[in-house]
């Protein structure tokens, strides 16, 4: 029998970022409209505007929020208005607290569509943190948003692709406060939370591996302060006794190397950049960001804002449309009982 195709709803971004052209490019697009339903929530005015690069403006697809609420299904993709920022006073590549208050308004609008059920997940055009801090919301970035929104117990950011896939137990901290964070414990639910997600994508038991926080993993102690042997190996013992295949401590410079990644399905980071670096060299314009643990469906494409490029029409919506299939695919699974 062959399955409905899922709702995704896509959030806009930060109105001055590249989130309205990679979304109207999105709701345009024969690959997303084949394996969903997009609704982009955003604001139309926006929309209207970066139309005249060349897009389509989907005025006919335009609805306001009740409107959408009041559909059961829905059948077709469209533009939910949230009506969240006067799009005459946006300038394109500007930081600006309304336009961090727009970014998420439209994510909060999603993720409370989804958490009813009338969406199977969300697909996260990029935010501007400067511009969210500036309006008022202190949380540093979309995990963070979306773990507070959904109160989920415990999550991780993940960045996915088909050369490698990551996960970083630390996130939005300075390098400073990172080894502050780390726990056996914190560790321990990320390698758990990696291996549910991975199992899903790939349907079978994933191989892990999990970095040291420490230049040649700590060289027993000889750098750092034994996080190693404190932190690292303990939790992948107890992932061990939960029947998780991982190894660890890894050392972190060779773990990226093109021979050594080929024995991991997905790697274990402990802060932001030891694993944003090798994955964003290596996928930068197909990869995925996703959120883990949640009790919804959550994905991202794995850039910036690019304020430098905004509302010029050149922006690539290769990673949106990569974000749109894999939510797709989990959206689909969790469907049918596999959790994420």
């Amino acid at each position: 029998m062959k399955r409905n195709k899922p709702v995704l709803g896509l959030t806009m971004g930060d109105p001055a970022g590249i989130g309205p052209e990679i979304c109207l490019a999105a709701l345009g697009s024969e690959v997303v409209k084949r394996v969903c339903i997009p609704v982009l929530f955003g604001d139309a005015g926006i929309l209207r505007r970066v139309a005249g690069h060349g897009f389509k403006t989907w005025e006919d697809a335009v609805i306001t929020l009740p409107e959408f609420e009041a559909m059961d299904p829905v059948k077709k993709p469209c533009v939910v208005d949230c009506r969240a920022v006067d799009a005459r006073k946006v300038r394109p590549g500007r930081i600006a607290a309304a336009c961090g208050r727009a970014s998420y308004a439209y994510i909060e609008s999603a993720v409370r569509q989804a958490m009813a059920g009338r969406i199977q997940g969300v697909v996260t055009a990029p935010i501007h943190k400067e511009s969210l801090n500036l309006s008022g919301v202190k949380h540093p970035g979309h995990t963070e948003i979306f773990t507070a929104l959904t109160g989920a117990r415990r999550s991780c950011m993940m960045l996915y692709s088909d050369v490698l896939t990551v996960t970083m137990a630390t996130t939005h901290v300075g390098y400073v406060d990172a080894p502050g964070k780390l726990t056996v414990e914190r560790i321990l639910a990320v390698i758990e939370l990696t291996a549910q997600a991975m199992r899903t994508m790939l349907g079978r038991e994933p191989r892990l591996g999990v970095c040291g926080l420490n230049p040649h993993a700590g060289e027993h102690g000889l750098f750092g302060r034994r996080e190693e042997e404190r932190l690292v190996a303990p939790a992948v013992r107890r992932a061990r006794l939960r029947k998780i295949k991982v190894e660890g401590p890894l050392v972190p410079d060779a773990v990226f190397t093109i021979h050594q990644r080929k024995r991991y399905d997905a790697v274990v980071t402990l802060y932001h950049d030891q694993g944003h670096i090798p994955f964003k060299m290596l996928a930068f314009d197909t990869g995925v960001n996703l959120t883990l643990g949640l009790p919804i469906v959550r994905t991202s494409v794995d850039h910036g804002t690019a304020f430098d490029i905004a509302w010029k029409g050149k922006a690539d919506p290769g990673s949106m449309f990569s974000a749109v299939k894999v939510a797709a695919l989990l959206a689909s699974r969790k469907k049918t009982k596999e959790s994420l």
